[in-house]
């Protein structure tokens, strides 16, 4: 049988064609007064209404359209006479699918979010979710048009490695050893040179070390792929499965560094501001309706558009650590012991509630901080000529705190061996990276964007398991 060509509903919303007949496929969201079916292909965040009488379908045929039910319906493109849609289709044939029982869960009521995530398998199907994957895609599009029209190199890195590039030691291991019965060296340690790889490996905590080996020869790569921690924290902001787009760039400083930074996020904001204006439009207002259940001095200053404009028209505040500490110390918050983390001395961690203390009140913009204390950043940071602080960035979003890390890298071979011993980090292990500092060393630059940390942002949503299609966090492993 011939299959009948379909229109998707994102362009049939748009059409004019009165009076043509077209098909349409896609799943009912509802079904009332046995006259009116809402029909969404999951080509647009809105739906379509098919009107259906009696003489196309039986009361059989009529009783099987339940929500999550696929359909096809051909009719005629008519101009709707209801409120909220242009165009609506008149049934002259309607076939059912695919039947959808009553303990299908995506019924046409108000979900929690912590319901949906149980139901992750499903809950794409809602309008919540339809959006937030769109934009993932658009950003996920955007970062790679960014790079590519800038002539970089886009390089798959490895996901099993044997280093353990930002020294947390928070890593899955990666084995093909039997758990019963490994094999053990003579004092009785698990023998990992018998193992598949013949050493002992993980899953890739970053692609960075990697990416700068390629830096030095093509002179602008990024990385796009996913990383993995094992850090036991069941927070809005943690996974143990994210994705990271990571950027090196030979010749670059940390002025350049800033600077690509800054554009890149400024692009791909606009860029989902400019393909996603329904999926925005729609979640800025269910956070709008979010924001009303919250306490007057908890709720948003910035609705999400505003938030997104706030970023695209500030220029980042640009501080380093050294400045941010004295704001930090005298500032009310920390004066009235408001902070949870009161900052006492140079040389404190930031925690997320002074970064967005700096972006959301002080600056009221997004701000670039560099130059942090070298005792609390990773070993491939270039150190300043001070001896107390490295040459890094980490730049600060409203509601997210960090968003980018980077530096510029320790390219001089004697200072990057010193601190790797005073870190006590195998040299022997990463001889391969040690090499680019003794073959054609270079000063170059660069940072990891964490996409999830992104797309929050973008979405407005406030728990980070809500932007990734299936999460992993502890205990959670689902789908």
């Amino acid at each position: 049988m011939e299959s009948i060509k379909r229109t998707k509903v994102k362009d049939l919303l748009q059409s004019t064609a009165y009076g043509t007949e077209v098909t349409v496929k896609g799943w009912v969201r509802t079904f009332r007064n046995n006259q009116f079916i809402a029909i969404n292909d999951g080509s647009t965040i809105n739906n379509i209404q098919a009107v259906v009488d009696f003489n196309v379908a039986d009361e059989t045929l009529l009783k099987r359209l339940t929500t999550g039910a696929a359909v096809s319906v051909t009719g005629e493109l008519i101009e709707s006479l209801g409120k909220g849609q242009k165009v609506e289709v008149k049934v002259k044939h309607l076939e059912i699918l695919g039947d959808s029982d009553e303990t299908f869960p995506m019924q046409p009521k108000k979900h929690s979010l912590e319901f949906l995530r149980e139901k992750a398998h499903l809950r794409f199907r809602t309008n919540t979710f339809n959006a937030v994957f769109k934009v993932r895609h658009a950003l996920a599009y955007a970062i790679h048009k960014f790079f590519n029209d800038k002539g970089f190199v886009y390089l798959h890195t490895p996901i099993i490695t044997a280093s353990d590039a930002e020294g947390a030691g928070e890593m899955f291991r990666v084995t093909a050893l039997d758990f019963n019965n490994p094999p053990r060296t003579e004092t009785g340690e698990v023998d990992f040179k018998q193992d598949f790889f013949g050493k002992t490996t993980n899953l890739t905590v970053s692609g960075q070390l990697e990416a700068e080996l390629a830096a030095m020869a093509f002179g602008e790569v990024y990385t796009f792929g996913p990383t993995f921690r094992a850090e036991n924290s069941n927070t809005t902001r943690h996974l143990a499965e994210f994705w990271m787009i990571e950027p090196e760039v030979a010749f670059n400083d940390l002025t350049d560094n800033m600077n690509l930074a800054e554009e890149l996020l400024k692009y791909v904001i606009k860029h989902a501001m400019d393909n996603c204006a329904d999926e925005i439009e729609f979640l800025k207002n269910r956070l709008l309706e979010e924001e009303k259940t919250k306490p007057m001095d908890e709720r948003s200053e910035l609705d999400l558009t505003a938030k997104l404009n706030f970023c695209l028209e500030n220029n980042f505040e640009r501080l380093t650590y050294t400045e941010a500490i004295e704001i930090l110390k005298n500032s009310n918050p920390n004066k009235k012991k408001k902070f949870k983390y009161i900052i006492n001395e140079w040389g404190a961690d930031l925690q997320s509630e002074h970064e967005r203390y700096l972006v959301e009140k002080h600056f009221k913009k997004p701000v670039i901080l560099t130059d942090y204390p070298k005792e609390i950043k990773a070993f491939y940071m270039r150190q300043n000529d001070d001896g107390k602080t490295v040459r890094a960035i980490d730049i600060l979003f409203p509601g997210i705190g960090e968003i980018i890390g980077g530096s510029q890298r320790e390219e001089r071979l004697e200072y990057l061996e010193k601190r790797m011993a005073e870190m006590h980090i195998p040299a022997d292990e990463l001889y391969w990276y040690l090499d680019t500092r003794r073959f054609g060393t270079a000063p170059h630059a660069g940072f990891g964007l964490g996409f999830e940390r992104l797309v929050l942002f973008v979405t407005g949503m406030t728990n980070i398991r809500d932007v990734i299609p299936f999460p992993r966090a502890p205990k959670t492993a689902e789908f």
